[in-house]
């Protein structure tokens, strides 16, 4: 089980995303803002982290900067989340260093692939 860092201001999106984490067996942690993102992933560093772009006071891409310059954070896989597809947004959130961009609308299956693709696979006993 993998501690999954969700910092979305949309509380519907923000709860769907927990319940999906739980229901693929990780604990899901939840921040409404950028800087209870921040807070949460110092006070208990995630596995990985979903952030949506646009929010304030910090949006996305801010908490991505913040996290890179921090030793122990810098290297947590993290996967923006937002609705936009302009690709000029994609490629600006993939030079900053986020791992991957999940366009919104998004289906679960996207969110079990990021889950595969950046989580360690833990042998069954």
């Amino acid at each position: 089980m993998a501690r999954i860092l969700v910092i979305e201001d949309e509380a519907p999106i923000r709860v769907n995303l927990l319940r999906f984490i739980r229901l693929e067996g990780h604990e899901g942690v939840a921040a409404a803002d950028g800087q209870q993102g921040l807070q949460a992933a110092l006070d208990h560093p995630p596995a990985l982290i979903l952030c949506d772009i646009m929010m304030s006071p910090l949006n996305g891409m801010d908490v991505l900067a913040a996290l890179q310059r921090h030793p122990v954070l810098q290297h947590i896989p993290f996967i923006f989340l937002s609705a936009s597809a302009e690709p000029e947004r994609l490629e600006e959130a993939l030079r900053s260093g986020a791992s991957g961009y999940v366009i919104k609308p998004f289906n679960f299956a996207q969110l079990r692939a990021v889950l595969q693709q950046y989580l360690p696979v833990i042998p069954a006993p």
